[in-house]
Formats: C-alpha cells, sequence, structure tokens
C-alpha cells in the first residue's frame, strides 16, 4: 500500500496514481477503480490510501500487507504511521516476502518534529534509516525548471526543499530568540507571590496539535516560566495527566491556581466542565477566551523583550522557543502554537494578580 494524506494528494497529475497508471497501463496489471488497486497476474496487488483524519488510520484495521510505504511522511501524525508499519504488516510463515516500510519526504509540515526525532536525529534503533537526498542527487529531474519553480519561497522553506535542511525554522515576528538571551537560568529564585498552570487542551490524541500545560510564576516584575507539560493524549489519558500534574503542583506552591481554557461550542463546554470536575478540591477556573491569538500574546511578548521572562533550565527549553519564535499568529503559517496559548493565559493571570498583603511566600522544597 501507498498512502498520501489525503485521496487528492494521490490523484494530482504527476502524483502516485498517474505515476502508478502511467507505468502499469501497458503491462498485464488491471486496474479496479473501486478499490483504487492494482491487480497483477500473481495475484499481488498495489492499493493507495489517505488517511485525511487521525480515525481514518483505523479504515485499513483489516489490511494484511508487505510493504507500506509513505509520501510526504511528515504530513501524518506519528500514530497514523505506527499504527500502519507496525499492526498492518504481516505475512505467511511460509512466504520468504519482506516485510517493509519506507517512506519519503521534505522537511517541514506537521510532523516535522517527530519525523525528525524518530529518523533524522542519532538513534539506537538500526532498523530506522535515515538517506538524505537533494535535488542533485535525482538525475531524471530538470534542474533548471525546478529551480524557477521554486523562485519566491521563503527562505525557510527554500532550505528545506532544495536543501532538504532539517534544522531551519520559519521565523516568526511576535517573539525574538535573541530576547531569551541570558534568561535561562538554572535556580529559581527562592520567593515568588503567584503560580498559574494554564492548559490548552486543543490536542487530539496522536494528532498534530498538543495539549499544554505552561505554569508560570511571579516574583516581583518577573515572571518565570517553570515547567511545560505537553502531549498528543487522549481525552481520558490528558484528565489523568492534569490531574497527576496539579497535585504535584499543590504540594510546592501555595498560592496556586489551574486554569483552563475552553473550547468554542457545546463540546468545548462539556470537556472544561469534565476536566473541571476532575480537578474537584483544588482552586481551579475555566474560562472562554476571545480575540486573536496574535492579540492574546502581545502582551506576553512585550515583557519578554523587556527582559523581565526567564525561563527555568529544562529539557523542554528548545521546543518552547521554537514554536514561540515561529509564532506569527497567523493559523495557516503556523504548524504549533499551543504553547504560545497556554504562556498567554498563564501571563494574563499572572499579571492581574497582585502582591499577597502578607508578603511573598517561600516556595516549598
Amino acid at each position: 500500500m501507498l498512502f498520501r494524506r489525503t485521496y487528492r494528494d494521490l490523484a494530482l497529475p504527476g502524483a502516485l496514481m498517474d505515476r502508478a497508471a502511467e507505468w502499469l497501463r501497458p503491462t498485464a496489471a488491471r486496474w479496479i477503480n473501486e478499490d483504487h488497486t492494482w491487480l497483477f497476474p500473481s495475484g499481488a496487488k498495489l492499493a493507495f490510501g489517505y488517511m485525511e483524519h487521525e480515525n481514518d488510520k483505523y479504515r485499513y484495521q483489516g489490511v494484511e500487507a508487505q510493504f507500506a510505504g509513505f509520501d510526504e511522511l511528515t504530513q501524518f501524525s506519528e500514530s497514523q504511521y505506527l499504527y500502519v508499519s507496525k499492526s498492518r504488516l504481516r505475512r505467511l510463515a511460509t512466504s520468504d516476502i519482506p516485510i517493509r516500510a519506507r517512506s519519503a519526504s521534505n522537511p517541514g509540515g506537521v510532523g516535522h518534529d517527530w519525523v525528525k526525532s524518530r529518523f533524522v536525529l542519532p538513534h539506537e534503533d538500526k532498523d530506522r534509516v535515515f538517506i538524505p537526498a537533494k535535488m542533485w542527487d535525482n538525475p531524471y529531474l530538470d534542474r533548471e525548471e525546478y529551480l524557477e519553480s521554486l523562485e519566491g519561497l521563503d527562505a525557510v522553506t527554500l532550505a528545506q526543499l532544495l536543501e532538504g535542511n532539517w534544522e531551519v525554522l520559519p521565523q516568526g515576528d511576535c517573539f525574538k530568540r535573541e530576547w531569551f538571551a541570558g534568561h535561562i537560568k538554572p535556580v529559581a529564585p527562592e520567593f515568588m507571590t503567584h503560580w498559574v498552570r494554564y492548559w490548552d487542551k486543543a490536542g487530539t490524541q496522536g494528532a498534530g496539535d498538543w495539549s499544554v500545560g505552561l505554569l508560570m510564576g511571579r516574583a516581583g516584575r518577573q515572571f518565570w516560566v517553570l515547567d511545560v507539560v505537553r502531549g498528543q493524549w487522549s481525552a481520558e489519558e490528558r484528565n489523568a495527566v492534569m490531574l497527576q500534574t496539579t497535585r504535584e503542583d499543590a504540594r510546592h506552591y501555595p498560592r496556586y491556581s489551574v486554569w483552563l481554557e475552553q473550547e468554542p461550542g457545546s463540546g468545548g463546554k462539556e470537556s472544561a466542565e469534565i476536566s473541571v470536575a476532575a480537578l474537584a478540591g483544588y482552586d481551579v477556573h475555566k474560562e472562554t477566551v476571545t480575540g486573536a491569538k496574535r492579540i492574546r500574546a502581545n502582551p506576553f511578548a512585550a515583557q519578554c523583550e523587556a527582559g523581565n521572562v526567564e525561563l527555568l533550565e529544562a529539557n523542554w527549553n528548545k521546543v518552547y522557543l521554537d514554536e514561540l519564535c515561529a509564532f506569527t499568529g497567523d493559523d495557516k503559517k503556523d504548524v504549533h502554537d499551543d504553547q504560545v496559548d497556554a504562556s498567554s493565559g498563564s501571563f494574563n493571570k499572572l499579571s492581574l494578580a497582585m502582591p499577597h498583603k502578607t508578603g511573598e511566600s517561600r516556595v516549598a522544597r
């Protein structure tokens, strides 16, 4: 089976189905249109599939294949790839057909992070092989025409498509990386006045968006990003993570509150109410946010630029800063903005919190 994210991607001129038809029409293979399958005289089949939505992977629950090929892998979620490559590839004990999963992709796209982590970065799994390929490696490509077609692209997209660069990242105009130079500290201050853990629950299990819980504390005019919890969980898993995280936070931070962003619509309201009920016994609130993401992020960005935001040194720092510094506020351009939303939410709550009249509180150690 060969996969693209959408049926339209499969059917475009020059795409997988078009190319297969060009090669196979002169042969004895027969096209079965209703199944999007080529049937060969030997009984072998070449099928085409797509997974536009996360749960479309279950459409292939009954499939038994020996080869799975993903074109533009970064357009898929990791759970879609793993479901097919781990559970749908099998063979009879008497068969000598090799079991294989192969993928091709440019950098970028919603799956950039997981594909880079799984295949491009160093790892110990010898079955995961990454073979870089550039335009110059393709002897069949009209290179001059391809270069002309790339004219006018932004520098990041050009580096990704032309050079296969997995390190270059888009740069937004809301946050600048240099603002955080010297503001990543190994130890948080001993005294703070308030703490907020703000949850953006926009993520879907295995899908492109993430659920994020960001903990921010206030020490005078300084705002500290202390922790980021981030995952692509089911609703049940997410509520369990939220409860465990809240329990741990409450042990350490005396004037601590939890806020949840309520998604629009009746489904969002019901989800927020369930999460609030799951955190019964803690200082928990929900809110429906309004206004553009960029406008909500601007007050936090202003304090970052002024040097009033510190980050506690941790392994989440890089992914966090990468997202902030790529943020534009344009939903069509921003691959991820969940950590930005959680930062805006935490900051906006803390900026309204006045120091307690009895003075500052010592953090429990």
